[in-house]
C-alpha cells in the first residue's frame, strides 16, 4: 500500500486547505464554550430544570471525545476531504436544529450530534493539513495558522457567547456555526483530493466499541465531579469502568489485525510527550479560563460581554505566539525549544494571578493582562510543535488514528481542566469561609481561585519536565540519523 503524503498541491489549493480546515477548527472549538453563557438564557426559554441543563455541554463532551478515534479511522476509510466535507455538513444541519429547538430534549439531541459530526470533522482536518503541508518552512506556517485559531477559539467562544446572547439571542450562539460551516464547504472545492485508505479490513468493532465507551465513561466523571465532588460513588464508578475499558482497548489493539488505534503511534516517545504537553496545558488553561470568568463576573463585578472582550488580549497573544513565534520557527529549531518555554511562559502567567487578593487594586493592568500576554504566548507555543509532532512520521494509513489522539488529548485535558480545578477552588472557598473569622465572601473566593490556580501553575511545570525530554528525543533522534 502507498504510504506517502498526497503530493505537493499548488500553492492556491494548499491555502485555500489552511482556510477551510482552520475555519473548521474554529467550529469545533468554539462550540466548545459558546454555548455555556447562553446557557441561562436557554435554560429560562426551553423550562429546563436545574438538573438537567448541564446536558446542553455534556452530550456535546460525550458524543466527541468518545467518537473521536472512531472519526479518526473513518475519516481515512472514506478520503480525509470527503469526511471534512460530511463532517462539516453534518455539524452545521445539527447546529440549525438545536438552533431551531423547541424543547430541552430537542437540544440536547442537537448537541450530541454536534459532538458525532465534530469527531468526524476534528481528525479528518488535521489529516488533510498534515498531508498537504509536507514542506518545514510551510508546513510550520500552516500549523501556526491552524493553532492560532485553535487556542483563540475557546476564548472567542466565551467573547461571540456573550455577545450573541446579549445583542441577538442565544439560538444565535448555534445558528452562526451554519454559515460558518456552510462556507468552509465551498473552500473545500479546491482542497486537493486524497484516497481513501485502501485494504485496512473490516472496522474494528471490539476496539471501537470499547474506546468509546471509555472515553464517554472518563469525561461524564469529569463532568460529574464537578457538582458531586470527587469522593461520589457514581463519579468514582464512573472513573474505574472508564479505566478498565481503555485499559481493555488497549489490550484488544495490541491484537487486532487492523487496530483502530496502532500502538505505535502512542509509544512513539516524541509522539507520546506531545500528547501529554498538550493534555495537561489543556488542563491548566480551562481550569485559567474558568477562573478568568468567575472573577471577573462575581468579584470585579463584569457584565458578560465585558469578561469575554478581557479575553482578547489572550486570544492576541495566542496568535502572535502560535504564527510570529512557532510558526516562523518550525524546522529551524527543535520543537522541544518551543513547547518548554511555552509551557514555562503559561505557568508563569498562571503564577501571576496566584498574588491577587479581595483587596487588590489595579487587578487589568498588573495582574490580568500580564497573565492573559504570558499564558497565550505559551499556548501558541505550544499548539504548533504539539499537532506537528503528534503526525510526524506517520505512515498515511496511521494519519487520521494520530489525529483523532491529538484532539482526544485536548478533550480529555479540557474535561478534567474544567472539574478538577473548579473542585478544588469550591473546596478552598469552603475551608478558607469556614476557617477565618468575619471572611466576606469575595475574600473567600479570592482564595479559592488562587489555590485553584496554584495547582494549574504546578500542573503547567510538570509537564515541562516529564515532557520536555521525551520530546527533546526526537530531536537526538533526528541528528543521529542525518549522522548516517
Amino acid at each position: 500500500m502507498d504510504t506517502r503524503v498526497i503530493a505537493s498541491a499548488p500553492g492556491t489549493r494548499r491555502r485555500w486547505t489552511l482556510t477551510a480546515v482552520s475555519a473548521a477548527q474554529l467550529l469545533v472549538v468554539l462550540d466548545g464554550t459558546v454555548v455555556n453563557i447562553a446557557l441561562p438564557s436557554a435554560q429560562s426559554a426551553l423550562g429546563m430544570s436545574d438538573g438537567s441543563r448541564q446536558w446542553v455541554i455534556t452530550a456535546y463532551a460525550l458524543a466527541f471525545g468518545g467518537l473521536l478515534l472512531i472519526g479518526g479511522r473513518v475519516s481515512g476509510a472514506l478520503g480525509h476531504r470527503r469526511a471534512f466535507v460530511i463532517g462539516l455538513t453534518g455539524f452545521a444541519v445539527a447546529s440549525a436544529l438545536g438552533g431551531a429547538a423547541g424543547n430541552p430534549e430537542t437540544l440536547f439531541a442537537a448537541r450530541a450530534l454536534q459532538g458525532v459530526f465534530a469527531a468526524v470533522l476534528a481528525p479528518a482536518g488535521l489529516s488533510l493539513l498534515s498531508t498537504t503541508f509536507t514542506e518545514p518552512g510551510e508546513r510550520g506556517r500552516a500549523f501556526g495558522v491552524f493553532a492560532a485559531v485553535g487556542a483563540a477559539g475557546s476564548a472567542l467562544g466565551l467573547i461571540a457567547g456573550g455577545l450573541l446572547t446579549e445583542y441577538a439571542g442565544w439560538r444565535w450562539c448555534l445558528y452562526i456555526n451554519v454559515p460558518v460551516a456552510l462556507l468552509a464547504v465551498l473552500g473545500t472545492a479546491l482542497v486537493p483530493a486524497d484516497r481513501p485508505v485502501r485494504g485496512e479490513g473490516r472496522l474494528d468493532a471490539a476496539g471501537a466499541l470499547l474506546s468509546a465507551g471509555g472515553f464517554a465513561a472518563v469525561v461524564y466523571a469529569f463532568n460529574e465531579a464537578e457538582p458531586l465532588g470527587w469522593g461520589s460513588a457514581k463519579v468514582l464508578t464512573l472513573l474505574a469502568a472508564g479505566v478498565l475499558l481503555l485499559a481493555a482497548f488497549a489490550v484488544v489493539e495490541l491484537r487486532a489485525p487492523h487496530p483502530l488505534l496502532p500502538m505505535p503511534v502512542l509509544l512513539h516517545r516524541a509522539r507520546a510527550g506531545a500528547l501529554l504537553a498538550i493534555t495537561l496545558m489543556f488542563v491548566a488553561m480551562f481550569g485559567f479560563y474558568l477562573f478568568m470568568s468567575y472573577y471577573t463576573q462575581t468579584v470585579l463585578g463584569y457584565s458578560p460581554v465585558q469578561a469575554g472582550l478581557v479575553l482578547i488580549v489572550n486570544a492576541l497573544a495566542a496568535l502572535l505566539g502560535s504564527t510570529l513565534i512557532a510558526g516562523k520557527l518550525h524546522g529551524r529549531v527543535a520543537p522541544a525549544l518551543l513547547i518548554v518555554p511555552g509551557l514555562v511562559a503559561a505557568a508563569v502567567g498562571v503564577l501571576v494571578l496566584t498574588g491577587l487578593t479581595a483587596r487588590s487594586t489595579d487587578v487589568l493592568p498588573l495582574y490580568l493582562t500580564p497573565a492573559l500576554i504570558l499564558t497565550g504566548l505559551g499556548l501558541g507555543c505550544v499548539l504548533p510543535p504539539t499537532a506537528g509532532l503528534a503526525t510526524a512520521d506517520v505512515p498515511l494509513r496511521d494519519i487520521g488514528a494520530a489525529s483523532a489522539a491529538y484532539n482526544a488529548s485536548q478533550q480529555l485535558g479540557a474535561a478534567l481542566g474544567t472539574a478538577l480545578l473548579n473542585t478544588v477552588a469550591a473546596s478552598a472557598t469552603a475551608s478558607y469561609a469556614a476557617g477565618a473569622a468575619r471572611t466576606s465572601p469575595a475574600e473567600a473566593s479570592v482564595h479559592g481561585y488562587t489555590t485553584a490556580l496554584t495547582v494549574a501553575f504546578g500542573i503547567l511545570l510538570a509537564a515541562a519536565c516529564v515532557a520536555g525530554p521525551l520530546i527533546a528525543s526526537h530531536a537526538a533522534q533526528g541528528k543521529r540519523e542525518n549522522r548516517r
